[in-house]
């Protein structure tokens, strides 16, 4: 009597999606010293390298609950939406990319604008999303940043700017440059209203965002590594046709240059913020 029976029906393989590896998108690596970082003690530690610090991109949604007490928030203007004023087209509609952002994220443009408060004490706080059309600056973002600064100087509540940007948004054309004036205009008037405003630079902030609320704070804070500047470095050398010297608008050599008044790692900065305006309104 036979112990075994043999089948000799063919081994048939398995298909290559039911053979990848259960962990797969558990782990992320680090673009600074290359070490796997297990993903949610990424997430734990504020999107911030536990072995080297490097500051990994944070959405607009997690950078208002890393400032924001309890992460909590009255949001405000969120019913603003782009438009599509030019009938801009490039590999696909831009109306289409509106909408699809819009689905993906669940916000309908690259800023949320919030008031909140900050160690119990009331602010306004601006936070751009990258994620969304490169954080670039439309109409809808230039009008926010600038009601924002409008209900600060009304309530006399300080101002808080989180950039993340590509830079103003070519789809909109002049209706997007218009908001590098407006914008200054508007943190012109919460100057004269005796009201902070703290502008936090965040890697990339570039473009015309660079170019206007993004700089003219009363405190301009960077977080470490931070690329900021108005032209990236690539267009640049190949306008100058000379090489830049290593880590060229990054936030250590702006600061090195009198461009920033401080760089503060991630997990610091609602303190710093805190302090900071300690100072300002005592």
């Amino acid at each position: 009597m036979a112990w075994f029976k043999k089948d000799n029906k063919p081994i048939e393989a398995t298909p290559n999606e039911e053979r990848r590896v259960k962990t797969e998108g558990l782990w992320i690596k680090c673009d600074g010293c290359r070490s796997i970082i297990w993903k949610k003690d990424l997430e734990a530690n504020w999107e911030v390298c536990p072995k080297c610090g490097n500051h990994f991109r944070l959405g607009a949604k997690r950078r208002l609950e890393l400032l924001l007490d309890d992460g909590k928030w009255i949001e405000h203007d969120a019913e603003l939406a782009s438009t599509d004023p030019l009938k801009f087209v490039d590999t696909k509609p831009y109306s289409q990319r509106l909408r699809d952002a819009q689905n993906k994220l669940g916000v309908n443009d690259a800023i949320l604008s919030v008031e909140g408060h900050l160690n119990g004490r009331p602010v306004i706080c601006c936070s751009m999303e990258f994620a969304f059309a490169g954080g670039s600056m439309g109409a809808v973002v230039g009008e926010k940043v600038t009601r924002a600064a409008e209900r600060s100087a009304e309530g006399k509540m300080p101002l808080i700017i989180v950039s993340c940007s590509g830079g103003a948004r070519m789809q909109e054309g002049m209706v997007s440059l218009m908001q590098l004036a407006k914008v200054s205009a508007a943190l012109g008037r919460l100057d004269e209203a005796r009201v902070p405003y703290i502008s936090v630079l965040t890697d990339p902030t570039t473009g015309g965002v660079t170019a206007s609320f993004a700089m003219l704070g009363d405190l301009n804070i960077a977080e470490p590594g931070a690329l900021i500047g108005f032209a990236g470095p690539r267009v640049i050398e190949q306008t100058i046709r000379q090489k830049l010297p290593d880590g060229f608008q990054r936030a250590e050599f702006l600061i090195q240059h009198g461009f920033l008044d401080a760089i503060v790692a991630r997990k610091e900065l609602k303190p710093y913020i805190s302090q900071a305006l300690d100072f300002f309104v005592g």
